[in-house]
């Protein structure tokens, strides 16, 4: 376990024992209700290649015939494994098999911890990540990232919320957050210093943990008092364990999520036409009514510009 500075704790780390699996929702930006399956079918199956974007492809990975894409496989219903424990499925997982099919080529998924992403695409071990990364500063001085769609920050409580929190209502409580997100790096530290420590408040306790999963297993054994992750994330959840967790209803922020891969890479091109081709298909629609994302699409696979611009 790491923890943020200055925001500190110790706690340790257990498994998660709640169940992740399809779920439904409230509203048209979460999971319906009627999406309980699993979609483990190839999404890709029949698209053709755009010839625009297999135009852009680098020489090299013609060649190949091959792009591999980094994903953490833990977070439901963007980006995690079939109950086979061995199909990737969820939103991002469509997505880069979209990509794949668009430019032509075979695709190699690798399952990896999400704060090791970036250090493996600068490294050149994966070619891209599609793992609803938002685009911070930081990021975006080693990474090229490319707008797929939306998606937002919101903070989970125990059912019920005994405690009456709110998204701006968090000091002196203990948030657990995932190692490497902007939850992490961004969200949680600017509601510290505005709510909390500008005003003089006791400061909010930032637990950093390898997974979501670690987090709201701490939650509910009453180790943390809320989970700040992925709003999508959190409902879904929320849905398939509704005597355990709400969702506050306050999103701490909602902001175009990318596709990323090392600064400058000669892929970039490629990849930012498949998207764009994908947006512009009846695919796109598809990916996300099957996991309930109704409302959260885009219409430009813009480049990036950093959060809160």
């Amino acid at each position: 376990m790491r923890v943020t500075t200055p925001l500190r704790a110790a706690f340790a780390a257990t498994s998660l024992t709640l169940a992740l699996v399809a779920c439904g929702s409230v509203d048209a930006t979460q999971p319906k209700e009627s999406d309980q399956v699993e979609h483990t079918d190839d999404i890709s199956a029949g698209v053709q290649p755009d010839p625009a974007a297999v135009k852009l492809l680098p020489e090299a990975v013609k060649a190949k015939g091959r792009i591999s894409v980094a994903m953490d496989l833990s977070s439901p219903p963007t980006t995690f494994m079939a109950t086979d424990n061995k199909t990737p499925i969820g939103f991002n997982p469509d997505m880069a098999r979209l990509i794949a099919a668009k430019l032509g080529v075979k695709l190699q998924i690798d399952n990896v911890k999400f704060d090791t992403i970036i250090p493996g695409l600068q490294g050149n071990r994966f070619d891209f990540t599609a793992t609803t990364m938002g685009a911070t500063e930081e990021r975006l001085k080693v990474l090229d990232m490319v707008n797929y769609f939306q998606n937002g920050t919101g903070v989970a409580v125990p059912k019920g919320n005994p405690q009456k929190l709110a998204v701006h209502e968090l000091c002196g409580h203990r948030v657990g957050v995932q190692s490497g997100t902007t939850a992490e790096i961004k969200w949680l530290p600017q509601l510290n210093e505005k709510d909390c420590t500008s005003k003089g408040k006791p400061a909010i306790t930032g637990v950093t943990l390898p997974s979501v999963n670690d987090s709201l297993t701490q939650l509910s054994s009453k180790r943390l008092d809320a989970v700040m992750y992925d709003f999508t994330s959190l409902s879904w959840t929320a849905k398939r364990q509704p005597t355990v967790l709400e969702v506050l209803p306050e999103r701490v922020v909602s902001a175009k999520v990318n596709v990323a891969l090392p600064k400058g890479s000669a892929l970039t091109p490629a990849i930012q036409a498949a998207i764009q081709s994908i947006i512009d298909s009846p695919k796109y629609a598809e990916a996300l009514d099957r996991w309930g994302f109704q409302g959260l699409g885009i219409e430009t696979a813009a480049m990036a510009v950093p959060l809160g611009q």
